[in-house]
């Protein structure tokens, strides 16, 4: 059964915003459809949900735009095209997610977007959304 995230305005995003993800490094959260495509119950973060980030729509603009090249766009694709984990070390970046504060500060948290493109909640909405998530959940982006 689905169950979606409830809003709150205690979710904080990546420093530049959210919108068109450049390159690694450029701190915005890349709009998008992602899986979760993996699950780090040990994360520094309290808990990370790892998104299927770079997807091939990024990637076939990225191509065209010379930020990747033929070999990285096709292993892109592929990882996709089998349920995978696309290629994380990429000129497009990656280790994009969603995850909890874990020792951060919640003031901060709760004043500005401060993560490098991930997604981050309170240590108590990453623990109730991993009662719902799980590798495969599909995640929207807008």
């Amino acid at each position: 059964m689905r169950k979606p995230l409830l809003y709150s305005k205690n979710i904080a995003i990546g420093r530049n915003g959210a919108g068109e993800k450049s390159h690694r490094g450029d701190d915005v959260t890349p709009l998008g459809n992602y899986r979760i495509g993996w699950i780090n119950e040990k994360s520094a973060f309290r808990k990370f949900f790892g998104l299927t980030y770079p997807n091939v729509e990024h990637a076939d603009h990225a191509l065209k735009q010379g930020k990747i090249d033929l070999d990285t766009y096709e292993a892109i694709a592929r990882a996709h095209s089998y349920g995978q984990v696309p290629p994380q070390n990429t000129g497009l970046g990656g280790q994009i997610g969603i995850h909890g504060l874990g020792s951060g500060s919640l003031s901060i948290h709760r004043s500005m977007n401060w993560t490098h493109g991930c997604i981050a909640l309170t240590n108590d909405q990453i623990d109730q959304l991993s009662q719902w998530v799980e590798k495969g959940t599909l995640v929207t982006v807008k």
